[in-house]
């Protein structure tokens, strides 16, 4: 009887971390960034009875100024992606919510919600909106729609997660070459992609020789809220002072107001 071939165990796949570093001397506040990510992601217009507070927002672009010097600065905010203390993970009473140990990325899964919001409440950054309609579009706008991103219905929490749909298309691509990892800069959210000052640089953390390790570990990098030990994965940078402040605190001081992009 002939002896059967040992088919060979493929190599573990790599650990990643992925995040990325921001930096906030180069934003100008134009808001490609927002628009990519409600494109990419199949977000859709409010009807006429939203407001801020029920709109969905994946990322937000916050102006802060300085009341006294008039002084702007402008911050994206998205999921900080957190990894040592996660949240939101933490509070999910149906695991809708899950850090994926192989990329560090925190996955939402709206098939899983049942809309009680208590990450919404956990969540330090206010990085998560609440689906209050189900989604529409005008007529024909649905064949404009990213076929690789379902929308979700209402009733549900919303959050960026780094574009997870372009991570799978990645290594589906890799998979058809023969490989099990990918490499630096096949894998790009929408936001990074779009914009035009190349304030955001993504890659992997894990990779001491990537671009954004290197910025991360920078004196003037910093992330938001670093005292609350979440161990977000979205860093920051700049040179003013009262920027990286304001970070600390986590909100305007006294003599600095921020709004809503």
């Amino acid at each position: 009887m002939a002896a059967q071939a040992k088919i060979p165990t493929p190599p573990p796949q790599k650990q990643r971390r992925y995040g990325m570093v921001i930096d906030l001397d180069r934003c100008t506040g134009c808001g490609a960034c927002m628009t990519a990510c409600a494109v990419e992601n199949n977000v859709p217009s409010g009807p006429p009875e939203a407001d801020e507070r029920k709109g969905i927002n994946l990322m937000r672009v916050f102006t802060v100024r300085e009341r006294n010097s008039r002084r702007t600065a402008f911050i994206p905010i998205l999921c900080m992606q957190c990894g040592d203390r996660t949240p939101c993970e933490t509070v999910c009473p149906q695991q809708a919510v899950e850090v994926d140990p192989l990329t560090g990325i925190v996955e939402q899964m709206p098939q899983r919600c049942l809309g009680c919001r208590y990450c919404m409440a956990a969540c330090p950054y206010q990085a998560r909106t609440f689906n209050w309609w189900d989604p529409a579009w005008p007529a024909g706008m649905e064949t404009t729609l990213n076929p690789g991103v379902a929308p979700r219905m209402r009733g549900v929490v919303e959050k960026c997660d780094l574009c997870h749909s372009r991570l799978h298309a990645a290594e589906d691509r890799a998979a058809a070459e023969g490989r099990r990892d990918l490499n630096p800069g096949e894998y790009v959210p929408a936001c990074v992609e779009a914009c035009p000052t190349q304030a955001i640089v993504f890659g992997d953390l894990a990779d001491k020789a990537s671009e954004v390790s290197r910025l991360a570990a920078q004196p003037e990098s910093f992330r938001w809220l670093e005292r609350l030990g979440t161990g977000p994965k979205v860093y920051y940078r700049t040179r003013r002072r009262w920027v990286r402040d304001l970070a600390r605190q986590g909100g305007a001081a006294p003599n600095q107001e921020v709004t809503r992009g």
